[in-house]
């Protein structure tokens, strides 16, 4: 594209003097020439569809793929997350600029007893669905006797196993729900009890598998019991958030719109949000840069060092509670010797990783990241010696006779760390692993059905506390994805949870980490930071270590940002 300032002088202001010398013939054709230019250039000005969006009021966000459904009891990843925030609200609700606040939402109040085994929750009263219809206790109760129902067999279903007999109905060993430990006294009145004490209880409602789900929606489409009916599709799905569906167009775009009969709908600043599930990272990075969209999911780590330099108003670097690693299929020969998969563990130069292909990251020595007063100890770290001699123990020296397996990767922005790793363990063991790229909802479903050898994954916590790194690891839950389990680390988590000594609680839970680190299921590499890209005109917008930003809270400015 050629820029005004080479064009203008010539045609701009010497545009009479060229015409008086020109023939007829030639000052027409200089004249059309002229009239496409000024056409040019005026497309050149016209407004970007963030600048659009700005007057609108429209939020448009990148959202690393298309969600795998809109059911909040059939998903697990942080992309649904992101769209069913818009759409649902929980117990308590998000804080724009803290982690620890416990801002109100569907319920008002809460309380609990002495040890924290019971809690009860005020709801809000007159809150809505958003068809207009009553948000109730019942609704929550119904919400929890469908994620629990046996027959759903919802994912992440172990997020309500802090409920008292929660478990056992899931698993079949008993059949009345009404032996679960939560109940509707009247219609604004929940009461939770638990299996252990939760003194942190309200932030873990803040996670979409504890929120309401509409009863009078639901079963118009199904049983209780169905999965994937047509109760989340466009023109069907009823939230209590701030935002409803308005559009759902596979790999273009998820939109909501403001809900009307939102509780809090006067101090909604966005008429809506757009979220685009552009896989490819880098992709996504030329569509912000293009004026295409106000956030992005994710920077490339190797893009950083650019946008430090070039683009320094756009770049955020927040801290995040989350961890990458390779997750091993332990079913498969040779990855079930703990041996090699140490082996690949130790062979891994995580520094180097970090400095060379994942900017911003952390080397991660063990699995869970910061979380202030829970400290796990360090298990890994590169050591070639050892990790070659334990490959050797294992039966494969140098490498030899270790069978041929893949490395699975989503089609976005991890191909180069793949590569980072599948270079060390050729270069340091002598292994050779191919690369397999997936679409997200394929590389989701593989690792759910155990159909890969390994794969680069992540965790983000969903509240701020251990267990949120360490329950997934246990057997037959539904984020393991491993084929691993152990009776002893299970034993301790459930020692952890019946802990009334709080100092004794983490210790158990550092053993429990310990364990797990030891057996290597999991292979961390790096702990995550947040690297993204924000438009200056997205206000109340604030570092968050869950990334839980509430949609309702986040404000445009539509005038231009000073240079």
């Amino acid at each position: 594209m050629f820029e005004k300032t080479q064009i203008f002088p010539l045609i701009g202001l010497h545009r009479t003097s060229i015409k008086a010398r020109l023939p007829l013939n030639m000052t027409r054709i200089s004249l059309y020439l002229i009239s496409i230019l000024t056409l040019f250039f005026t497309a050149c000005q016209k407004e970007t569809q963030v600048e659009k969006a700005n007057r609108e009021k429209i939020l448009l966000v990148g959202n690393g793929g298309d969600p795998k459904s809109l059911d909040l009891h059939l998903v697990t990843g942080v992309i649904e997350s992101k769209v069913i925030g818009s759409l649902f609200e929980g117990l308590v609700g998000d804080h724009p600029q803290s982690d620890t606040e416990m801002p109100s939402a569907a319920a008002v109040s809460w309380e609990h007893n002495a040890d924290y085994t019971e809690w009860v929750f005020q709801l809000r009263q007159g809150a809505k669905w958003s068809d207009g219809e009553l948000v109730t206790a019942h609704d929550f109760v119904f919400a929890y006797n469908r994620m629990l129902h046996p027959e759903l067999a919802a994912p992440y279903v172990e997020m309500l196993y802090f409920i008292k007999n929660a478990e056992a109905y899931n698993k079949g060993e008993i059949i009345d729900f009404a032996k679960v430990g939560v109940k509707a006294e009247g219609d604004y009145t929940l009461r939770i009890q638990l299996k252990e004490p939760v003194p942190y209880l309200p932030g873990v409602t803040r996670h979409y598998t504890w929120f309401p789900v509409p009863k009078h929606i639901v079963l118009q489409h199904g049983k209780i019991s169905d999965r994937f009916t047509e109760w989340t599709d466009v023109g069907n799905i009823v939230g209590n958030g701030a935002f409803v569906l308005q559009s759902w167009k596979m790999n273009d775009h998820v939109a909501v719109k403001k809900n009307p009969h939102y509780w809090d709908v006067e101090n909604v600043k966005l008429n809506g949000v757009r979220f685009f599930p552009t896989e490819n990272t880098y992709t996504e990075t030329r569509a912000f840069l293009a004026g295409q969209l106000h956030v992005t999911y994710q920077l490339p780590p190797d893009l950083v060092p650019k946008m430090e330099k070039e683009y320094p108003q756009f770049l955020r670097k927040d801290p995040y509670v989350g961890s990458r690693f390779v997750r091993v299929n332990v079913t498969r020969p040779a990855l079930n010797d703990p041996r090699v998969r140490m082996a690949l563990s130790l062979s891994l130069d995580r520094k180097s990783l970090c400095d060379t292909v994942l900017q911003g990251f952390a080397p991660a020595d063990t699995l869970s990241p910061d979380l202030g007063a829970y400290q796990p100890e360090s298990v890994v770290a590169y050591d070639l010696e050892k990790a070659r001699a334990l490959l050797a123990e294992a039966g494969y020296p140098n490498g030899k006779g270790f069978p041929r397996y893949s490395i699975l990767i989503g089609s976005g922005g991890t191909r180069s760390t793949s590569e980072a790793i599948q270079a060390m363990w050729k270069k340091n063991l002598n292994i050779l692993f191919d690369i397999h790229a997936m679409d997200y909802g394929s590389y989701i479903s593989a690792q759910q059905k155990l159909d890969f050898d390994v794969t680069l994954a992540g965790w983000i916590g969903d509240y701020l506390d251990p267990t949120t790194f360490l329950l997934m690891w246990t057997e037959g839950n539904g984020n393991n994805n491993t084929g691993w389990h152990s009776d002893d680390f299970e034993k301790l988590l459930d020692d952890a949870a019946h802990s009334a000594d709080p100092a004794e609680r983490l210790k158990l839970f550092v053993q429990a980490e310990k364990l797990l680190m030891e057996e290597q299921p999991i292979i961390p590499f790096a702990w995550q930071a947040k690297t993204y890209l924000l438009q200056p005109q997205v206000k109340n917008w604030q570092p968050l270590l869950l990334d839980n930003h509430p949609w309702s809270a986040v404000e445009l400015n539509s005038e231009k940002e000073a240079p």
